[in-house]
Protein backbone atom coordinates (compact mmCIF):
# COMPACT_ATOMS: atom_id res chain seq x y z
CA UNK A 1 0.00 0.00 0.00
CA UNK A 2 1.36 3.37 -0.76
CA UNK A 3 1.51 5.95 2.35
CA UNK A 4 -1.63 7.93 0.63
CA UNK A 5 -3.81 4.49 0.77
CA UNK A 6 -2.77 4.14 4.53
CA UNK A 7 -3.65 7.34 5.91
CA UNK A 8 -6.86 6.71 4.28
CA UNK A 9 -7.38 3.22 5.32
CA UNK A 10 -6.37 4.92 8.58
CA UNK A 11 -8.84 7.40 8.69
CA UNK A 12 -11.70 5.31 7.04
CA UNK A 13 -11.75 2.21 9.15
CA UNK A 14 -10.92 4.52 12.74
CA UNK A 15 -14.29 6.23 11.77
CA UNK A 16 -15.79 2.99 11.49
CA UNK A 17 -14.69 1.78 14.85
CA UNK A 18 -12.67 -1.02 13.10
CA UNK A 19 -9.89 -1.62 15.82
CA UNK A 20 -7.91 -4.30 14.59
CA UNK A 21 -7.62 -3.00 11.25
CA UNK A 22 -6.74 0.21 12.88
CA UNK A 23 -3.83 -0.93 14.40
CA UNK A 24 -2.89 -3.33 11.33
CA UNK A 25 -2.64 0.03 9.25
CA UNK A 26 -0.83 1.20 11.66
CA UNK A 27 2.20 -1.47 12.22
CA UNK A 28 1.85 -1.41 7.96
CA UNK A 29 2.62 2.64 8.37
CA UNK A 30 5.68 2.11 10.41
CA UNK A 31 6.70 -0.74 9.08
CA UNK A 32 6.91 1.12 5.74
CA UNK A 33 9.03 4.15 7.50
CA UNK A 34 5.73 6.31 7.81
CA UNK A 35 6.36 8.52 10.87
CA UNK A 36 4.42 8.35 13.70
CA UNK A 37 3.07 11.97 13.79
CA UNK A 38 1.76 11.38 10.02
CA UNK A 39 -0.30 9.22 10.97
CA UNK A 40 -1.82 10.82 13.97
CA UNK A 41 -1.91 14.18 12.47
CA UNK A 42 -3.09 13.43 9.02
CA UNK A 43 -5.06 10.47 9.67
CA UNK A 44 -5.93 9.47 13.33
CA UNK A 45 -6.87 13.64 14.79
CA UNK A 46 -9.04 13.72 11.03
CA UNK A 47 -11.19 10.69 11.60
CA UNK A 48 -11.63 11.72 15.40
CA UNK A 49 -12.54 15.21 14.54
CA UNK A 50 -14.96 13.63 11.99
CA UNK A 51 -16.29 11.72 14.67
CA UNK A 52 -17.03 14.57 16.99
CA UNK A 53 -18.65 16.54 13.63
CA UNK A 54 -21.04 13.94 13.24
CA UNK A 55 -21.95 13.06 16.80
CA UNK A 56 -22.55 17.08 16.68
CA UNK A 57 -24.82 17.15 14.01
CA UNK A 58 -26.78 13.89 15.28
CA UNK A 59 -25.50 11.23 12.70
CA UNK A 60 -23.09 9.43 15.36
CA UNK A 61 -24.50 8.35 18.53
CA UNK A 62 -22.33 7.70 21.89
CA UNK A 63 -21.76 3.86 20.72
CA UNK A 64 -20.69 4.85 17.43
CA UNK A 65 -17.84 7.70 19.11
CA UNK A 66 -17.18 4.81 21.97
CA UNK A 67 -16.00 2.06 19.14
CA UNK A 68 -13.98 5.15 17.08
CA UNK A 69 -12.39 6.32 20.00
CA UNK A 70 -11.42 2.59 20.96
CA UNK A 71 -9.91 2.47 17.65
CA UNK A 72 -8.17 5.63 18.04
CA UNK A 73 -6.71 4.47 21.56
CA UNK A 74 -5.67 1.21 20.37
CA UNK A 75 -3.32 2.58 17.60
CA UNK A 76 -1.86 5.59 20.53
CA UNK A 77 -1.05 2.51 22.09
CA UNK A 78 1.40 2.07 19.80
CA UNK A 79 2.11 5.51 18.75
CA UNK A 80 2.46 6.71 21.89
CA UNK A 81 6.21 5.70 23.14
CA UNK A 82 7.30 6.64 19.35
CA UNK A 83 5.54 9.97 19.58
CA UNK A 84 7.40 10.56 22.90
CA UNK A 85 11.46 9.69 21.04
CA UNK A 86 10.52 12.19 18.46
CA UNK A 87 9.64 14.66 20.80
CA UNK A 88 5.95 15.82 19.54
CA UNK A 89 5.00 18.89 21.65
CA UNK A 90 1.82 18.14 23.41
CA UNK A 91 -0.45 21.21 23.81
CA UNK A 92 -0.90 21.31 27.63
CA UNK A 93 -1.69 18.51 30.59
CA UNK A 94 -4.84 17.53 31.31
CA UNK A 95 -5.65 16.20 34.63
CA UNK A 96 -9.27 14.02 34.43
CA UNK A 97 -11.11 12.33 37.12
CA UNK A 98 -14.78 10.86 38.21
CA UNK A 99 -15.77 12.47 41.68
CA UNK A 100 -16.31 10.54 44.88
CA UNK A 101 -18.74 8.25 45.33
CA UNK A 102 -19.28 8.02 41.43
CA UNK A 103 -17.76 4.51 39.45
CA UNK A 104 -19.12 6.09 35.92
CA UNK A 105 -16.02 6.05 33.73
CA UNK A 106 -17.23 5.30 29.75
CA UNK A 107 -18.05 9.24 29.10
CA UNK A 108 -14.80 9.74 30.87
CA UNK A 109 -12.46 7.57 28.77
CA UNK A 110 -14.14 8.94 25.69
CA UNK A 111 -12.91 12.34 26.60
CA UNK A 112 -9.48 11.24 27.61
CA UNK A 113 -9.12 9.75 23.94
CA UNK A 114 -10.33 12.45 22.25
CA UNK A 115 -7.97 15.13 24.15
CA UNK A 116 -5.24 12.51 23.37
CA UNK A 117 -5.98 12.41 19.85
CA UNK A 118 -5.93 16.82 20.03
CA UNK A 119 -2.60 16.44 21.37
CA UNK A 120 -2.94 16.78 25.62
CA UNK A 121 -1.00 14.95 27.55
CA UNK A 122 -4.06 13.25 29.87
CA UNK A 123 -3.36 11.80 33.53
CA UNK A 124 -6.69 9.87 34.94
CA UNK A 125 -6.66 9.53 37.62
CA UNK A 126 -9.78 6.77 37.29
CA UNK A 127 -12.73 6.96 39.03
CA UNK A 128 -13.96 7.72 42.94
CA UNK A 129 -11.31 10.61 43.31
CA UNK A 130 -11.46 12.45 46.56
CA UNK A 131 -10.82 15.78 46.90
CA UNK A 132 -7.37 15.24 48.52
CA UNK A 133 -6.34 13.18 45.85
CA UNK A 134 -7.32 15.74 43.23
CA UNK A 135 -5.17 18.47 45.44
CA UNK A 136 -2.55 15.86 45.99
CA UNK A 137 -2.11 15.27 41.74
CA UNK A 138 -2.34 18.51 40.74
CA UNK A 139 0.80 19.20 43.18
CA UNK A 140 2.56 16.55 41.42
CA UNK A 141 1.37 16.73 37.77
CA UNK A 142 1.26 20.61 37.43
CA UNK A 143 -1.61 20.42 34.68
CA UNK A 144 -2.79 23.09 32.57
CA UNK A 145 -6.68 21.96 32.94
CA UNK A 146 -8.39 19.93 35.95
CA UNK A 147 -11.36 18.12 35.29
CA UNK A 148 -14.27 16.66 37.58
CA UNK A 149 -16.50 14.07 36.21
CA UNK A 150 -19.66 13.16 37.46
CA UNK A 151 -22.61 11.24 36.12
CA UNK A 152 -25.13 10.75 39.09
CA UNK A 153 -27.14 14.10 39.94
CA UNK A 154 -26.24 12.57 43.74
CA UNK A 155 -22.37 13.22 43.39
CA UNK A 156 -22.37 16.44 41.95
CA UNK A 157 -22.27 18.05 45.14
CA UNK A 158 -18.93 16.61 44.82
CA UNK A 159 -17.97 19.50 42.12
CA UNK A 160 -17.94 22.25 45.24
CA UNK A 161 -15.78 19.83 48.01
CA UNK A 162 -13.45 19.63 45.25
CA UNK A 163 -13.45 23.16 44.22
CA UNK A 164 -13.08 24.20 48.19
CA UNK A 165 -10.46 21.70 48.21
CA UNK A 166 -8.15 23.59 45.82
CA UNK A 167 -9.03 26.76 47.38
CA UNK A 168 -7.28 25.57 50.68
CA UNK A 169 -4.54 24.56 48.98
CA UNK A 170 -3.73 27.51 47.14
CA UNK A 171 -4.14 25.90 43.60
CA UNK A 172 -7.15 27.24 42.28
CA UNK A 173 -5.49 30.17 40.39
CA UNK A 174 -3.22 27.89 39.18
CA UNK A 175 -5.16 25.71 37.28
CA UNK A 176 -8.92 25.85 35.11
CA UNK A 177 -11.50 23.91 35.92
CA UNK A 178 -13.49 22.05 33.63
CA UNK A 179 -17.18 19.98 34.62
CA UNK A 180 -19.08 17.40 32.84
CA UNK A 181 -21.20 14.23 33.18
CA UNK A 182 -24.80 13.61 31.92
CA UNK A 183 -26.65 15.73 34.72
CA UNK A 184 -24.24 18.45 34.97
CA UNK A 185 -25.42 21.69 33.62
CA UNK A 186 -23.64 25.03 32.11
CA UNK A 187 -25.80 26.45 34.57
CA UNK A 188 -24.40 23.87 37.65
CA UNK A 189 -20.90 24.48 36.09
CA UNK A 190 -21.72 28.34 37.14
CA UNK A 191 -22.88 27.68 40.50
CA UNK A 192 -19.88 25.72 41.50
CA UNK A 193 -17.81 28.18 40.08
CA UNK A 194 -15.78 26.20 37.14
CA UNK A 195 -14.07 27.94 34.62
CA UNK A 196 -16.06 25.51 31.42
CA UNK A 197 -18.15 22.79 31.28
CA UNK A 198 -18.79 21.02 28.06
CA UNK A 199 -21.79 18.76 27.28
CA UNK A 200 -19.59 15.86 25.28
CA UNK A 201 -16.47 14.63 24.54
CA UNK A 202 -16.27 16.69 20.96
CA UNK A 203 -17.32 19.93 22.81
CA UNK A 204 -14.60 19.31 25.69
CA UNK A 205 -11.81 19.36 23.51
CA UNK A 206 -12.89 22.63 22.00
CA UNK A 207 -13.39 24.49 25.11
CA UNK A 208 -10.27 23.27 27.10
CA UNK A 209 -8.11 24.53 23.82
CA UNK A 210 -9.79 28.22 24.00
CA UNK A 211 -9.69 27.88 28.35
CA UNK A 212 -5.52 26.73 27.35
CA UNK A 213 -5.23 29.42 25.24
CA UNK A 214 -7.24 32.16 27.39
CA UNK A 215 -5.18 30.96 30.29
CA UNK A 216 -1.82 31.65 28.42
CA UNK A 217 -2.90 34.82 26.89
CA UNK A 218 -3.17 36.35 30.43
CA UNK A 219 0.60 35.45 31.59
CA UNK A 220 2.57 38.13 31.29
CA UNK A 221 5.48 37.72 28.95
Amino acid sequence: MTPEEILQGLYDETLVGNAPRVLELTEEGLATGMEPQTLLFDALIPSLEEVGARFERGDFFVPEMLIAGRAMAGAMERLRPLLAETGVQTIGKFLMGTVKGDVHDIGKNLVNIMLEGAGFEVIDLGVQVAPEKFVSAIQEHQPDIVGFSAFLTTTMPMFKANMNALEKAGLRDSVVVMVGGAPVTQEYADAVGADGYAADASATVKKAKALLHEKRSKVPA
